[in-house]
């Protein structure tokens, strides 16, 4: 047997130049997948522009979240942008969601989240049944009075016509209110030293 025999022929040869296949197609049909995965949420520190695409992010995912577990408004109620507490729960279950089916994830990290997710549930159970709000009423998280502290005023619930109409509101009422913050920060700043005055 010749060696030339054992070299392969030009035809045969791979191509040393040849493009990367292309990544597969993101899955469609439920959130966008990000192309990397985020860091938690700090909803007291976010800007007026920051605050605005991340409730609306997060919006989205609660939504797609509702309707593909079937979650009845005891777990997620239609107010539940109006309650920090409910905001702050799904916030992070929507981060740890990203990153548990971010591709470059483990493969076992997605039921570390269903685990995580159930015990979310359970939480989310508690807050709304202590907030007072439901599918069809709302009122503010009832808050104690410690000794000292003035009386709030009495808590009515108001009735839920538009819930759409009512996060779009709170979203503008939002990002205004971390525009104002924004404006009276840059008011204060010395331009020649950037310092607060």
């Amino acid at each position: 047997m010749d060696e030339d025999d054992l070299t392969p022929g030009p035809e045969e040869a791979p191509e040393q130049d040849e493009p990367e296949p292309d990544a597969p197609a993101r899955p469609t049909g439920g959130p966008a997948a990000l192309d990397e995965p985020p860091g938690p949420v700090n909803w007291n520190l976010l800007g007026a522009e920051e605050a605005e695409e991340a409730w609306l992010e997060l919006n989205r995912w609660v939504d797609w979240l509702r309707h593909e577990f079937g979650l009845p408004a005891a777990v997620i109620p239609p107010y539940w942008h109006r309650h920090p507490e409910l905001v702050w729960e799904l916030s992070a279950l929507h981060v740890h969601w990203l990153c548990a089916y971010d591709p470059q994830q483990n493969g076992s990290a997605p039921i570390g989240w269903l685990r995580d997710f159930a015990e979310s549930r359970q939480r989310l159970r508690d807050w709304v049944a202590a907030s007072g709000t439901r599918l069809d009423r709302d009122r503010p998280t009832r808050q104690t009075v410690w000794p000292g502290e003035e009386q709030s005023e009495p808590i009515e619930d108001t009735a839920i016509t538009d819930r759409d109409a009512d996060f779009v509101n709170f979203v503008v009422s939002d990002v205004a209110r971390r525009e104002q913050i924004e404006e009276d920060i840059y008011a204060r700043l010395n331009p020649e030293t950037g310092e607060l005055t």
